[in-house]
């Protein structure tokens, strides 16, 4: 298949996932992804597919963004397209679609093994790409086992990383650890900034790695603007059981141990080292200079996915209300996943 052809079928595909008459279809499969797993809501799933057709299938967006890779693949030519095996991820609604169109778009075939907290919209995705272009039958295989693959893409906890460093070790493999973003305060926001961070830091229920769990601060700083400005969204996310016993225990944890905590109603800021939240928490660490921000970031980059400030102030931060809206070339761990696919 020409990648012409390829490029095309996901155009068509975006261009279905943005038209009126696909939305009755797309409501019905995302009330089926939210019984199968209560963290994508309707909404949150909508959102994720609508994000996918506007990020990465506008076709001058494909165009350019295979463009870059015109001379590796040209220079890495192969008699058979190779088997990509891809255990996907499943932490937000059709995140394991990037790996998925970066597989077809560099010439070889996907053996994809679907995460059961993500398999409703994977899985609808792939049959609408068949539906689109019956020829990728024969290059998509969702499989139990992956065996049969030439090289090998994961994504897992830091535990499951190892496992999959042992398995896959004699074959071609790009294995992704948890990673988590950082929002940068410098105490000037506004409360229209506020919202936008608030959106990175809740938005898909704070579950992927380009939500914000933890904040950079300024010593003594005011945390009461913005845990005011966010405190109507309470209701948005207390409706969801499985948020509000989380958002419960973690607050009773807090109680009972009286470790210092602010809460607005659906949120927990506290003071903590670490960089990964749970659900329903929010983590800051405070500094004094930018000098400071600058080593703290540097010290902690392999765990960090994304870092956003008000309007992208800080040097090669992201904007608030941009974390969760990545582009084509914005890999997971930093690693070029065309690269890496392009010269095996």
């Amino acid at each position: 298949m020409l990648q012409s052809e390829r490029l095309q079928t996901f155009v068509a595909l975006g261009d279905f996932i943005r038209s009126a008459s696909a939305q009755p279809e797309l409501d019905e499969i995302a009330q089926r992804a939210y019984h199968k797993n209560n963290f994508f809501t309707p909404n949150n799933s909508l959102n994720a597919l609508r994000a996918i057709a506007d990020q990465f299938l506008p076709e001058d967006r494909l165009t350019a963004w295979i463009g870059q890779y015109q001379a590796i693949l040209a220079s890495h030519p192969h008699a058979e397209p190779r088997k990509v095996g891809v255990v996907m991820a499943g932490n937000i609604p059709a995140v394991g679609f990037h790996d998925l169109l970066c597989v077809l778009m560099s010439g070889h075939k996907l053996l994809a093994k679907l995460s059961t907290q993500d398999f409703v919209l994977i899985h609808y995705l792939i049959q609408k790409l068949k539906e689109i272009n019956p020829t990728f039958d024969e290059w998509i295989e969702e499989a139990e086992r992956l065996n049969a693959a030439d090289a090998y893409i994961a994504t897992g906890s830091n535990n499951t990383a190892r496992y999959f460093e042992y398995y896959f070790a004699k074959k071609p493999h790009l294995i992704r650890k948890n990673r988590t973003s950082v929002g940068l305060l410098m105490g000037e926001e506004s409360e229209d900034e506020f919202l936008k961070l608030g959106h990175d830091i809740s938005d898909y229920y704070g579950l992927g790695c380009r939500n914000v769990s933890t904040l950079l601060v300024p010593e003594e700083y005011d945390f009461i603007p913005l845990l005011r400005t966010l405190e109507p969204q309470a209701s948005i996310y207390l409706n969801n059981h499985k948020y509000q016993n989380n958002y419960d225990y973690n607050k009773s944890i807090y109680l009972i141990n009286a470790v210092p905590h602010l809460d607005n109603g659906y949120l927990l800021v506290t003071e903590n080292p670490g960089l990964v939240s749970p659900i329903s928490v929010l983590y800051y660490q405070t500094y004094q200079t930018q000098a400071d921000v600058s080593s703290w970031l540097s010290n902690h980059a392999s765990q960090i996915q994304v870092v956003a400030s008000a309007r992208g102030w800080y040097p090669g931060s992201v904007a608030f209300g941009q974390t969760q809206r990545p582009g084509l070339s914005d890999y997971a761990d930093g690693v070029d996943t065309m690269k890496f696919l392009a010269t095996l």
